[in-house]
């Protein structure tokens, strides 16, 4: 369980992962030691996998955001999951329950990229189906979950 210094640490962080210790330390009230020493073991626990930045995929010209449900046979959810994911456009693939197996979120510049990702994905052994969305308009995309 996860106390209430180190989800402390973590809020101020997913606000802004740049942060130095002794800032973290500073708005929430403890030694930057006591921070550095939370990260750490947070890091070593795996709660924190990687620091990154968050990108405006369409000022990126990454224009089309699709996501696309796909029905796999022989259960291999798994490792159909895993190909589609080595993809560089993949940006979330998710084994999920329903009437699809699994769902992929995927970013491109162009149609034709969005064609090209998607008859490649039909042609993989043991996809069935596919069924492809194109976003209209992004409400919240965030991976800073707030706890």
């Amino acid at each position: 369980m996860i106390d209430e210094t180190s989800l402390n640490v973590l809020r101020e962080l997913l606000r802004d992962a740049r942060l130095s210790f002794r800032e973290v330390a500073r708005r929430i009230g403890v030694s930057s030691g006591t921070v550095a020493s939370r990260v750490r073991e947070l890091e070593r626990n795996g709660v924190i996998k990687k620091y990154t930045v968050q990108l405006d995929h369409e000022k990126m010209d990454y224009e089309l955001t699709a996501i696309t449900e796909i029905i796999v046979s022989g259960g291999m959810m798994m490792e159909v999951g895993e190909k589609i994911a080595a993809y560089p456009e993949t940006t979330g693939v998710y084994n999920v329950t329903g009437a699809s197996d699994i769902m992929v979120i995927a970013k491109f510049k162009t149609r034709q990229k969005l064609s090209d990702f998607t008859k490649n994905i039909t042609k993989m052994p043991h996809v069935v189906r596919t069924e492809t969305h194109i976003v209209l308009n992004t409400l919240k995309e965030d991976n800073g979950l707030l706890i």
